[in-house]
């Protein structure tokens, strides 16, 4: 992907998730991998552009303090995770509260088990991510924060739209005490099943230097 490309797919992706308010905090950021160069496109809420880095760490770059954790973060779940094509640290309001809830839904939607997967359970430590992540899911509750993937730039938006969508039923609803029934195991398994496929072939478009393909549907 030429460098203008690559720039301008970070540059429209942030706007939209901050324009649907799922990017508020300063601190949030926002990376995109470009598989032909082996690099990713990062940088955070406030800043105006981003800066291009090594997906691997080892190279010089300039980075403050505050970045450093972040980098770290998104560069792990590159390597954890081939299919993986843009990382957002962020996520809306009601996705924010999942701490405050155990830092874990489980399967309650239909949409969310066919293109978020199971979410991964609460971790701590960079160490714990790869495993939370093994399963193909595409949320996560990373040190108190909201964690969301996605095979291609726009899936990701897509994604974190839907989360923040599941979030404002199910948060509101747990708060009140409510019991949430999840979904059928056959449902959960069909729908899961589909959203692994495609998660398979994107990692087979990453390993040839190729950005994953754009589904029909989501």
């Amino acid at each position: 992907m030429s460098g203008d490309a690559f720039r301008d797919t970070w540059l429209s992706l942030r706007q939209r998730l901050l324009a649907r308010g799922l990017m508020p905090g300063v601190s949030d950021s926002l990376s995109v991998r470009d598989p032909e160069s082996g690099r990713m496109g990062w940088g955070s809420a406030a800043d105006a552009s981003m800066q291009t880095l090594p997906i691997r760490s080892g190279a010089s770059e300039v980075a403050d303090n505050a970045a450093i954790a972040a980098i770290a973060l998104h560069r792990t779940v590159y390597e954890a995770r081939k299919d993986v094509c843009a990382v957002l640290i962020g996520g809306g309001a009601f996705c924010r509260q999942m701490g405050a809830f155990g830092g874990w839904m489980p399967s309650v939607f239909d949409e969310q088990i066919r293109q978020l997967g199971q979410m991964a359970r609460p971790t701590e430590s960079l160490s714990q991510l790869p495993g939370a992540l093994a399963d193909g899911g595409n949320v996560a509750l990373h040190a108190g924060q909201v964690l969301l993937l996605g095979m291609t730039p726009s899936r990701l938006a897509l994604n974190a739209e839907l989360f923040e969508k599941c979030a404002k039923a199910w948060v509101p609803a747990t708060a009140s005490g409510a019991k949430l029934r999840t979904l059928p195991w056959i449902v959960r398994y069909v729908a899961n099943g589909r959203l692994m496929k495609e998660e398979a072939r994107a990692r087979e478009q990453v390993r040839l230097g190729k950005p994953p393909m754009e589904t029909r549907g989501y």
